[in-house]
């Protein structure tokens, strides 16, 4: 599994692209300058056939109509964040964005922890609301992608409309007690690993040495 990594719109979110075979691919979120993606798909030869969103803020879903309508790849999104891709309010882009706001036109809904398979890999959802109410982290073999839940040594904000501090920290404590290490491939700054973020993150701190086996 070969993680390529861009940085894509107003405010630079990370967006990954994962081949999950020969010449096959998805991307976790899209932000934005969505000519950029697509030029770089081109380059590498790739065709995406899935679009896997973290959660509905503009700043992860800016580009996603524009590559969704020219690759024809599906969309997925947790149901509580689902109304998000059609509301420029609900997506913080009314207040927070001077981009013009796309809606999404046409996604799928997951609901719960399940599992979306593309190629040679399958992608765990885990449901890990505080961000927002739909914000969802995927695994895949050893990689974490954890959007705007865990950050390198932070957390997502939870002062927005949707967020939650309490259920940030129900999410975190899921987090912290998944067995063995991930790579994790945040939303915004550095990649980390999950062993650090339990020694070094004060937000998963608090979880150490609670209900370990």
């Amino acid at each position: 599994m070969k993680i390529h990594h861009l940085q894509l719109g107003p405010l630079r979110a990370n967006c990954y692209i994962v081949e999950t075979s020969p010449g096959r691919c998805v991307a976790v979120d899209i932000g934005g300058d969505s000519r950029l993606f697509l030029e770089f798909l081109k380059m590498r030869k790739l065709r995406l056939t899935k679009i896997l969103l973290t959660h509905g803020h503009f700043d992860h879903i800016g580009g996603v109509e524009e590559v969704r309508k020219a690759t024809g790849a599906e969309v997925y999104i947790h149901e509580l964040d689902a109304h998000m891709l059609e509301s420029a309010a609900h997506s913080l882009a009314a207040d927070m964005s001077f981009m013009t706001f796309t809606p999404v036109t046409d996604w799928t809904c997951v609901y719960g922890d399940c599992y979306i398979n593309d190629g040679e890999c399958e992608f765990r959802v885990l449901h890990t609301p505080g961000h927002s109410q739909g914000s969802v982290c995927y695994i895949c073999n050893d990689a974490m992608f954890s959007g705007d839940t865990l950050f390198c040594c932070s957390v997502g904000r939870t002062d927005f409309p949707g967020s939650s501090a309490s259920a940030m920290t129900y999410s975190l404590n899921k987090i912290y007690h998944l067995k063995g290490d991930y790579k994790v491939y945040p939303g915004h700054n550095e990649t980390t690993t999950l062993d650090y973020e339990r020694e070094s993150n004060p937000y998963l701190g608090q979880f150490r040495g609670k209900n370990d086996d």
